[in-house]
């Protein structure tokens, strides 16, 4: 569909159907299925170099990178929420001008980081806390990857910006080329030309560079040129203020988000190496299971959003149920496969017999992520789409309070079988709490007159 029949069949009421979600969700699980491979392709890499520390030190690099760009997921999520409802409401100009919005404050905030990269990369070696050996290897490939964060956080604005307009297929596209180049690099400077762990690194420089120049491209090139916003649109006062106070919101529950994973490796670390190498190859299958849900979060995200704009009910209601529906299938389908797959997977991330031995004990852990995440998966989509980011922020803040009081209870007794419980009870009550107050915000949101 061109851009000018997307705009005219977006604005006012419309159907969602079966079809309209899985063209949305379907490109984009697979978009997103590219980066656990990423994930995964790292971690053999990794893992086929000989060296427990190496494994160790890039997984604890990747939580870093999790905790620095992660908390900045705002600039997707933000982006595709407000475009989707300048969709619904056929608001060409203004899809423009949030795009140039969100381009503007991630190439600000990826500079900010490689600038204070020094700082950030002790500071994060103090909350790890990793041996020596460990630690050099994560400087190590911290020192390269950091060069990629002002790319990776505008490609966020440009996967927001497409996915607001419905675009499963760019989406995919712009992820593919990220991912595929990172992955081929990866293999090919990290194995084959011998750089270790330095080459992972400057894989993902090349690949978020190269998917950033391609975005623009695409992007860019489809605009319509009639509709134009000028600076002083794009900039206005009102606009940033709201985008601001949205983007606060979303940060503050992603920072919660990646933190409390970022806690689980820090408590598996000092549980030992073992358990720290154990963990880090499970964790792949936890990122599989989330990214395949993130398709139809991803979905549940523009429908929302679109009937926010066009202010129609039936749109609204329809969505969520089947978002819901898809969402739960999937993730029970996904849990199975990895309880009767798990194993062939842990096999190809690591030679190493124990760390083998001790992933596939906590497999049926990491495998119930898909059901217990499902909700939670489902709801951050809806609740992104309505731009509902204060309530997103609280329950989110809920649900880590709960997780904090399981790894005091659950760790202590059940070890590192205690802290994949707490993980789980964690997915299980975002989700709950955010369902349990949809009706409220979804009655108020469509009784306002404005």
């Amino acid at each position: 569909m061109h851009a000018a029949e997307a705009h005219e069949s977006g604005a006012g009421p419309f159907e969602v159907t079966h079809r309209l979600v899985l063209s949305i969700a379907v490109p984009m699980t697979l978009g997103f299925l590219t980066t656990p491979l990423l994930g995964l392709t790292s971690t053999a890499v990794a893992g086929r170099l000989g060296s427990a520390e190496a494994l160790a030190g890039l997984a604890v690099g990747a939580v870093l990178f999790d905790l620095l760009l992660g908390t900045f997921n705002f600039l997707r999520a933000s982006t595709t929420g407000l475009v989707a409802q300048a969709f619904g409401r056929g608001d060409r100009r203004e899809e423009q001008a949030v795009f140039w919005r969100a381009l503007t404050l991630a190439l600000c905030c990826g500079l900010a980081i490689t600038l204070l990269s020094p700082l950030l990369l002790s500071a994060g070696l103090f909350l790890m806390a990793p041996s020596a050996g460990v630690a050099a290897v994560t400087s190590t490939y911290f020192v390269i990857r950091v060069l990629a964060a002002p790319m990776a956080l505008a490609n966020y604005a440009m996967l927001g910006f497409v996915l607001g307009r419905g675009q499963g297929v760019t989406g995919l596209a712009l992820q593919a080329i990220i991912n595929g180049v990172n992955i081929a690099l990866s293999i090919l400077l990290g194995l084959v030309f011998g750089w270790g762990v330095a080459g992972i690194g400057w894989a993902t420089v090349i690949g978020e560079t190269t998917g950033m120049l391609a975005g623009l491209a695409i992007v860019v090139l489809r605009f319509d040129r009639a509709h134009r916003p000028d600076r002083a649109a794009v900039f206005a006062r009102d606009r940033l203020a709201a985008l601001f106070s949205l983007n606060r919101d979303i940060m503050i529950r992603t920072f919660v988000l990646i933190g409390a994973f970022a806690l689980m490796t820090r408590i598996g670390a000092s549980l030992g190496p073992l358990v720290l190498a154990a963990n880090a190859v499970l964790m792949n299958i936890f990122l599989v299971a989330g990214y395949y849900l993130d398709g139809l979060a991803n979905a549940a995200e523009q429908l929302v959003g679109r009937a926010f704009g066009a202010r129609f009910r039936p749109a609204f209601d329809r969505a969520v149920r089947l978002t819901m529906l898809w969402s739960f299938g999937l993730g029970i389908a996904t849990t199975l496969l990895f309880l009767l797959f798990g194993a062939d997977v842990i096999a190809l991330l690591t030679t190493t017999e124990s760390v083998r031995a001790a992933a596939g004990e906590y497999l049926p852990w990491a495998a119930l992520t898909a059901v217990t995440g499902a909700l939670a998966f489902q709801m951050d989509g809806v609740f992104i789409g309505a731009t509902w980011s204060a309530a997103m922020r609280n329950r989110m803040l809920m649900a880590f309070a709960g997780y904090l009081v399981a790894l005091a209870v659950f760790v202590p007794l059940f070890a590192n079988h205690g802290l994949w419980l707490s993980l789980n009870l964690f997915l299980a009550l975002r989700g709950l709490f955010l369902a349990s107050c949809l009706p409220r915000l979804a009655g108020r949101q469509f009784a306002d007159p404005r």
